[in-house]
């Protein structure tokens, strides 16, 4: 048997899977789960995820890039329709598809939606079933009938992203769907973001988290600095946009105390991240509108792909 070019055999197999689902399903947290670390932030407000996420999961047998992608919802801005785009677009560049919906919720119009537009698909579709562990195990079966009725899956896998159940057994029957092909990526690699989006991405998480209902989709973060310092300590600047002046001073909090917390928080994973200690600087400011401007969402990254 003839050597891979990167050590692994001849019957290596690789290829990119997109994750596509409702907002609020689960997306970022299979994501997370299967890679092991946190490159996808995750939050109980929907249409947090604004971009096409690649998470890399490499073994000695298969390497499977993951696009997590936004999810898919009627839009209200730019950059809604940008998220949109890039979710649709996900779809045409790779080997399978899994479409994750959520088991403790009722069938819904957006999975209808999402269902008709797989049916356009040439690559397979495996129905993920995910929060499995919010349900009994007798209430799958009918859930499974009613979206059989839907559309015919290529295979059907109940798991939690949460609690890790079943992903294991994804991930094996995904495989089976990938051609031979080369390893893309190292194998310590589990992005192909630099990490300047997923540190960025880190801090709209803690803002997310302890902000209130007004704020999430108000906010975008930038890393406008990055770099090594004494000791080895990695220095970051970043820059907190809102669309409003009340905004900012909700970010800042009473006398900068939720701004602190927000960088106590992001501080911890990032160094979880890079690996090394941090020294964190952040600063917020107002971007009137920002979501509906071609030019800002060009420069935060936003571009269609």
């Amino acid at each position: 048997m003839t050597n891979h070019p990167s050590g692994k055999q001849a019957s290596y197999h690789s290829g990119f899977v997109a994750i596509v689902g409702r907002p609020n399903v689960g997306k970022s947290t299979l994501v997370n789960r299967i890679i092991g670390q946190k490159i996808a932030i995750m939050s109980d407000k929907p249409q947090t995820t604004r971009n096409k996420i690649h998470g890399v999961y490499t073994t000695e047998r298969a390497q499977i890039v993951f696009l997590d992608t936004p999810g898919i919802h009627k839009p209200s801005s730019k950059l809604g329709e940008h998220m949109i785009r890039s979710a649709e677009s996900a779809l045409s560049e790779v080997d399978a598809i899994l479409l994750l919906v959520d088991v403790s919720e009722g069938l819904g119009g957006g999975d209808r939606y999402i269902i008709n537009m797989l049916k356009q698909s040439e690559a397979p579709v495996v129905l993920v079933l995910n929060k499995i562990d919010k349900v009994h195990p007798e209430e799958l079966l009918p859930i499974i009938a009613q979206y059989k009725g839907l559309h015919d899956f290529d295979q059907i896998i109940p798991v939690s992203a949460l609690e890790g159940n079943n992903v294991q057994t994804l991930l094996d029957e995904l495989t089976a769907y990938l051609p031979e092909g080369p390893q893309y990526y190292p194998d310590d690699q589990i992005t192909d973001h630099p990490e300047q989006f997923v540190c960025a991405e880190l801090i709209r998480e803690k803002i997310l988290h302890l902000t209130r209902e007004e704020i999430p989709h108000s906010i975008a973060v930038e890393i406008e600095s990055m770099s090594k310092g004494a000791n080895d300590v990695v220095q970051i600047g970043a820059v907190i946009y809102v669309e409003r002046d009340s905004q900012k001073g909700i970010v800042i909090g009473k006398r900068g105390a939720l701004l602190k917390e927000v960088g106590r928080m992001a501080r911890t994973d990032i160094e979880h991240l890079l690996g090394s200690r941090i020294f964190l600087e952040l600063w917020v400011k107002v971007k009137k509108d920002w979501r509906n401007h071609d030019r800002v969402l060009k420069d935060l990254g936003f571009r269609d792909e």
